[in-house]
Order: C-alpha cells, then sequence, then structure tokens
C-alpha cells in the first residue's frame, strides 16, 4: 500500500507527517513508524505526527517518537502540525486541537507558529538540576561547556539513570548568554539522542530558569542547535499560565512511500 506523507520541520526538529482522517494509517504497526522516521531506510524523522479529525475542535494530534511508540505531547511537531493543517485548508490561521496531553490553541502567520502549552504548577528544584513537566518530563541542568559536552553519553546516563530509570524523562543542558538568552541542547528519550531542537525542553528551560532566578524576564529567547525559539509565559504565585512556544515551521518535501 502506497501512503502520502509530508515532511515538516521547526528549528531542526523534523517529521513526518500524515493526514489520517480518513483513518487509512495502521496506529498500531510500530514497526511501520520506525520504518518510516528511519534515516536510513525509511523518509528519516525524529518523530511522526498524524492529523485526525475531531468532534470538538479543529483537528486532533497523534504523536510517535521515532522510535515507533506513540509519546508525550511534542512542541516544535505541534507547531509543525498547526502548519501542516494550514497548508492542507483545515485551518487559516488560527487552531485549536486536541493532543495527548489536552488541548491546545495556536495561531500561525507566514512560517511563525504560537502554540500554547500546559500550565505548569509544579517546578521540583534540586541543588545541581531542575525538574517539571510541560507535557513531556525533562531534566534541566546548567553545562558551561555546552559547545564540546558529550550531550548523548550524558544525556543517556541521566536519562535511564534514578530516579528516571526506565520511564525516563529528557534531558536539557543549559548555558546562560545574557538575562534573557540561553543555549540549550537536549537529548530525547524515545529519539535516544540528541535532537536539533526539543519545544517541550527549551519550554521547561525558560520556566526553569525563571523559577531558579536566573532571569526575571517573562519573555525568554532560547538558542538550540537548529535555530531559536522564544517561550513567554505569566507567573500567578509561583504557577506559571499563558505559556506560549514561538518559532518558525516549515515544510521540507512530499513523497509517496
Amino acid at each position: 500500500m502506497q501512503q502520502e506523507f509530508f515532511k515538516y520541520q521547526g528549528t531542526g526538529n523534523d517529521f513526518v507527517m500524515i493526514d489520517n482522517r480518513q483513518q487509512t494509517f495502521d496506529k498500531n504497526n510500530t514497526k511501520q513508524v520506525a520504518f518510516l522516521c528511519d534515516r536510513r531506510f525509511g523518509i528519516g524523522a525524529d518523530g511522526l505526527i498524524l492529523l485526525e479529525n475531531h468532534n470538538e475542535y479543529d483537528f486532533k494530534m497523534v504523536y510517535y517518537n521515532s522510535d515507533g511508540n506513540e509519546s508525550t505531547m511534542c512542541g516544535n511537531g505541534g507547531r509543525c502540525l498547526v502548519a501542516f493543517a494550514r497548508d492542507l485548508g483545515v485551518i487559516e490561521d488560527k487552531a485549536t486541537f486536541e493532543a495527548i496531553d489536552g488541548m491546545h490553541h495556536a495561531s500561525i502567520e507566514g512560517d511563525i507558529v504560537k502554540l500554547q502549552m500546559l500550565d505548569v504548577d509544579e517546578i521540583q528544584k534540586y541543588e545541581n538540576h531542575v525538574f517539571l513537566d510541560t507535557g513531556s518530563p525533562h531534566h534541566v541542568q546548567f553545562e558551561n561547556d555546552i559547545e564540546t559536552f558529550d550531550i548523548k553519553t550524558e544525556g543517556a546516563r541521566i536519562r535511564y539513570g534514578a530516579p528516571y530509570n526506565q520511564a525516563g524523562s529528557n534531558v536539557n543542558f543549559v548555558k546562560k548568554i545574557t538575562n534573557d538568552t540561553f543555549a540549550v541542547r537536549t537529548y530525547e528519550r524515545g529519539v535516544e539522542d540528541e535532537t536539533l531542537s526539543c519545544g517541550t525542553g527549551v519550554t521547561a528551560v525558560a520556566l526553569a530558569m525563571h523559577a531558579t532566578n536566573e532571569t526575571k524576564d517573562s519573555l525568554i529567547n532560547l538558542k538550540v542547535q537548529g535555530g531559536e525559539l522564544k517561550v513567554s509565559f505569566d507567573v500567578d504565585n509561583e504557577a506559571y499560565k499563558n505559556v506560549w512556544l514561538i518559532g518558525p515551521a516549515k515544510f521540507v518535501f512530499k513523497g509517496t512511500v
């Protein structure tokens, strides 16, 4: 069976997009998802996303990691899906959609997508790191030598180690550049490697930097390997609300496999 696909990327975080409004894609075939995401034998991507119909909202997002397993929220994937929905004619410049972590609002102008993320009520602060959930779990810690640091080795050690163990956590390494700008490199579980960008990861970093008084700004610039993103938020009694992930989402190519 032939499958039409579309490739999108958001600051280098790339995804295979499939229009599954007719329910033609076999969602139980994890090997097929992993094959499509394979960079040598398939299309190549950090994840695969299905756009599906929804009874109340504009569409539904179903996200799979490149290992073939359905996963938690993907911020850059959500932004790319908004661009895909616009290009399909499902939306114009605003969207409301359901993902695995609940309902999201978004807007798009040109190739810039603003995606509303979950409110975050709890940020766990430890001596050497911060842990929080921004739709996906994230470990955040400083690393001054971020340019040459072995992200894959150290990220894997933390991801599989206590207290995360097999359930795992995404791992973000951060370097402060200015009071409102931070460099971020992320090891993503499910990909089991560094990705050029992670949307829920930079969201976690922005909130963690504010919660630990590394910044007093509520609009944070995040420099990732694949470009630049912004995160804005409001603070209410140490709870983070009205959180927005902002950045480019671009069509790359389409094909049939």
